[in-house]
């Protein structure tokens, strides 16, 4: 069975770590896999690009880019939140690896890789399609976080992040081709989290697709617990202190990311438990300097992006508890791998993260968009929880891997 993954980039961003986890882990099953990305950053020989070449590089896809910018011009109120049009993109299906795949494995294919057009010869091809949703952007009009907005389950228009007063604007015309392009089409779905699936299976371009929950996989054998003493002394910490840990992707700089909430969290820690201040120091990764993290009432010592998992493994076990304040998120990498650390995660309870926290178990789901809660649950969470463990029997790599190889074959 030959088994091609497409994703936008191979390790850069969470949808893609995913992705290139699950690859690796079907190699190591001895199954022929192989990725076909627009933007390559590792240097594995069964990671391709799609086009390799300077003109893709330094004139096609700063066109398409140019292209999007263009489009979204027209919607000058729109809100600063991620929207894609994917009206321009690659046209892959006469590469040479997807013609000899048997499964065609989508993942994240936007940002200037697949256009609804390509995605559309994709599916013509007549080749088992399977398609991993890292967020809403298959089944809505274009944005790939609705927050508020249902629309995703009738038809979109007058679209809230476009900031458009007008039913047949730019989201409802993504809306309609996407209904055109997989409609009559044998898609199998994948969604990371129950609640993903259940937006999925309410979505009125993908309610009559074969929509199936199936958690992100990582190596059990990288992300485990270690002592923290041994950790902290990799990273030269204070073996006397308590570290909480926060960060992702422009971990401070995007809203959804929930960085005002944990802002104010600390804040209200600092006030209510002044004690605390000579205890607890604060880890940030994923993110570089920032001056506003270092106007936070504690400590804060910046380790900035990591890619090595062995590095990130030793991070997530030298802190006591890695606080999650996403607004909307579908099943984080980070949150995973910290329980399976078995360092305890504070978060909103949204999304996926109630399919890996167990409140008050291994974690603490505070109210949505409530500080205090959060603040109380970091406070909680220091006190009382120490090596907690993920739901090994749901979150466990080998039957993760079969679940997929069942659909790759039904």
């Amino acid at each position: 069975m030959k088994v091609v993954h497409v994703n936008t980039s191979d390790i850069r961003g969470g949808a893609a770590i995913a992705a290139h986890r699950l690859h690796k882990s079907l190699l190591n099953e001895n199954v022929d896999s192989k990725m076909l990305v627009m933007n390559k950053d590792s240097d594995e020989k069964e990671v391709i690009k799609a086009k390799n070449n300077n003109f893709e590089k330094h004139i096609l896809s700063k066109i398409r880019v140019l292209i999007k910018k263009a489009i979204l011009s027209k919607y000058r109120n729109r809100k600063d939140i991620i929207f894609s049009p994917a009206k321009f993109g690659l046209d892959i299906t006469q590469n040479k690896i997807i013609q000899e795949a048997d499964v065609i494995h989508l993942h994240w294919v936007v940002g200037g890789y697949l256009s609804l057009n390509s995605l559309d010869k994709l599916f013509s091809l007549n080749k088992k399609i399977v398609w991993t949703l890292h967020d809403m952007w298959s089944f809505t009009g274009g944005c790939h976080y609705s927050g508020t907005c249902d629309k995703f389950t009738n038809n979109c228009g007058n679209c809230p992040i476009l900031n458009s007063s007008k039913e047949n604007d730019l989201s409802r015309k993504i809306f309609e081709k996407k209904s055109k392009i997989y409609n009559d089409k044998n898609l199998n779905i994948i969604t990371c989290s129950n609640w993903l699936g259940e937006c999925a299976k309410e979505s009125k371009l993908l309610k009559n697709k074969n929509v199936n929950v199936i958690p992100n996989v990582l190596d059990e054998n990288i992300f485990k617990h270690i002592d923290q003493n041994i950790a902290k002394d990799f990273l030269n910490l204070d073996k006397e202190k308590k570290y909480i840990l926060f960060g992702a992707m422009n971990s401070t700089s995007d809203p959804r990311k929930g960085w005002d909430y944990l802002k104010k969290s600390l804040q209200i820690i600092n006030d209510k438990y002044p004690d605390l201040k000579n205890e607890v120091e604060l880890l940030v990764f994923g993110a570089s300097y920032s001056e506003d993290v270092k106007k936070l009432p504690f400590n804060v010592k910046f380790l900035g992006r990591f890619s090595d998992e062995i590095a990130l493994s030793l991070i997530y076990n030298s802190a006591d508890l890695f606080v999650a304040p996403s607004l909307e998120d579908n099943l984080p990498n980070t949150v995973l791998e910290s329980l399976h650390c078995g360092t305890p995660v504070a978060a909103f309870d949204i999304g996926g993260m109630p399919d890996m926290i167990e409140h008050k178990e291994n974690g603490y789901l505070a109210e949505f968009k409530s500080s205090d809660n959060l603040a109380k649950g970091i406070v909680w969470s220091l006190d009382n929880l120490d090596k907690v463990k993920i739901n090994e029997k749901y979150f466990n790599k080998d039957r993760i891997i079969n679940d997929i190889l069942e659909i790759y074959k039904s």
